[in-house]
């Protein structure tokens, strides 16, 4: 076979790993940014002093937040369970120690303070664990699309060719729910309401770069004859299209019908979808063509799963925005999120339940088709994952609430009986602090732009496929910090690429 037959062949035929390891791998994240955040506020609390530095930040957020990332989808593959534990156990420490040396409520019992801490009120409107969720999935995304490439990355982690589950399948449906839960309808319950036209308009001139994006894949591709899963989404389809296409629809959908109100016809769409599966030829077409030879011949054949999966992205777009929508009301005590977060936790539950029962009386998960089962599953899954982050958020937000003037970035600051004192210790600590979640968060697309060429040229440089453990860790190592600094640098120049 030639060298681009061989790429192809090592990402093709993956039946993907058991749910629990993904579910297990995605807890390494919330419990990265809780540690990350222990140091900050044990550093503080120690020394009195916050580092500002933008170089130290960079680095101190690389080692605790980009490289355990890496390590756990490459050399700690195997090793999940214990990167949980261990990580855990030190998390825990750290809140051990940092409660043990606090100063204000020393002689008050942890529920007490807890009670106290109910019924403290928020300062910010955004949502912290939302930025952190779409940032982590960048992040994710970033590393696997090169690591894939390299035996280093578990094959059972890669995308499966019809059904199955892999943490790669989560990537085009994590995108899409994330782009819902921020999407203009789910922030703009508050807000006035402009014509049905204009929104329209908007709409449609908001995906341009999608498009742009598209059509430079699908040209750079062809032109230096890179490798390519055709099964994925199609001979000239990308990931960029889907997204395009799912904004497209999904917007015109909202125009006519109201937030509240797009979770019924979301479920009408994916149980429409399911049963023409059921009851047409149409799964036939979308797994082996029309004449059930694979053929690719003629647009809509070519490029059939990535045109048709885009009715199950609509559905978990349209339950990104219904979930947004409620997820994105103003709240001001921190009860009030916790309360939320009990009643997302128990939807993610309830998700994954009905993804076992649909597994098993209809068919399993297939991300080539987008079935039923897997968009039960991907948003399930999304919303577990958030929950989680959501969790370790509020855990963070209560220490800063023991030790008043630390600073953790990308998290809320909270309201205490401090906060009308003019000398207030937390006051000290206004001063904007560098945080390589928020410089990510600053350029997501492009971020996700540089990191796909970086992947391209790394494979016309590198013999991935003949690449040993070592050489291959330092190849995703260096190119990750590649794509973190270049990010830390326009973050820090003020520089914010959007020109739609």
């Amino acid at each position: 076979m030639s060298e681009k037959q061989l790429k192809e062949s090592f990402v093709r035929n993956l039946n993907g790993t058991s749910i629990t390891e993904i579910t297990l791998g995605l807890s390494i994240t919330p419990l990265c940014i809780l540690f990350r955040g222990l140091i900050f506020i044990y550093l503080y609390q120690n020394t009195g002093k916050v580092v500002y530095s933008w170089k130290y930040c960079l680095v101190l957020d690389f080692f605790l937040l980009v490289l355990p990332q890496v390590l756990s989808c490459t050399i700690l593959s195997d090793y999940l369970c214990l990167v949980v534990v261990c990580v855990s156990v030190m998390c825990t420490l750290g809140f051990y120690m940092i409660y043990n040396n606090r100063i204000f409520y020393k002689n008050t019992y942890l529920l007490n303070v807890f009670q106290c801490f109910l019924n403290t009120t928020i300062e910010e409107q955004n949502v912290p664990s939302v930025t952190n969720f779409r940032v982590f999935m960048n992040l994710l995304t970033a590393i696997c699309i090169l690591a894939v490439d390299f035996p280093i990355f578990p094959r059972r982690y890669a995308k499966t060719e019809t059904y199955g589950t892999g943490i790669m399948d989560l990537g085009v449906g994590c995108f899409t729910f994330a782009n819902g839960l921020i999407s203009p309808e789910a922030r703009s319950q508050n807000k006035e309401k402009t014509s049905t036209f204009h929104t329209v308009e908007k709409q449609i001139f908001a995906v341009w770069p999608l498009i742009f994006l598209g059509l430079g894949r699908l040209i750079s591709v062809k032109a230096v004859d890179y490798h390519e899963h055709v099964s994925e989404y199609g001979v000239h389809w990308n990931f960029f299209f889907t997204l395009a296409l799912v904004r497209v629809i999904s917007s015109s959908l909202l125009t006519f019908i109201p937030v509240q109100k797009i979770w019924i016809v979301a479920i009408v769409i994916i149980f429409s979808y399911q049963i023409v599966l059921e009851t047409t030829d149409l799964k036939t077409f979308i797994l082996q063509s029309s004449n059930n030879k694979d053929t690719r011949h003629g647009f809509l054949n070519a490029n059939r799963e990535g045109i048709l999966s885009a009715i199950g992205y609509v559905t978990i777009y349209l339950c990104g925005v219904q979930i947004g929508s409620y997820l994105l009301k103003k709240r001001i005590y921190v009860k009030e999120w916790i309360e939320l977060l009990v009643k997302f936790t128990i939807f993610s539950v309830m998700a994954f339940f009905s993804m076992i029962i649909v597994q098993i009386y209809v068919e399993p998960i297939s991300r080539r088709m987008a079935n039923l089962t897997f968009c039960i599953w991907t948003i399930g899954q999304c919303m577990a994952w958030l929950c989680k982050i959501f969790l370790c958020d509020l855990i963070l937000v209560f220490v800063k609430y023991l030790i008043p003037g630390s600073s953790v970035p990308n998290t809320w600051n909270i309201c205490d009986k401090y906060s009308h004192q003019k000398n207030a210790p937390h006051l000290k600590c206004r001063k904007k602090k560098f945080c390589l979640i928020e410089a990510i968060n600053r350029n997501q697309l492009l971020f996700f732009f540089h990191s796909n060429i970086m992947t391209g040229i790394v494979n016309l440089l590198v013999d991935t496929i003949r690449s040993n453990s070592l050489s291959a860790l330092i190849v995703l190592l260096t190119y990750m910090f590649l794509n973190c600094l270049i990010s830390c640098i326009l973050h820090v120049s003020n520089i914010t690429v959007k020109w739609w």
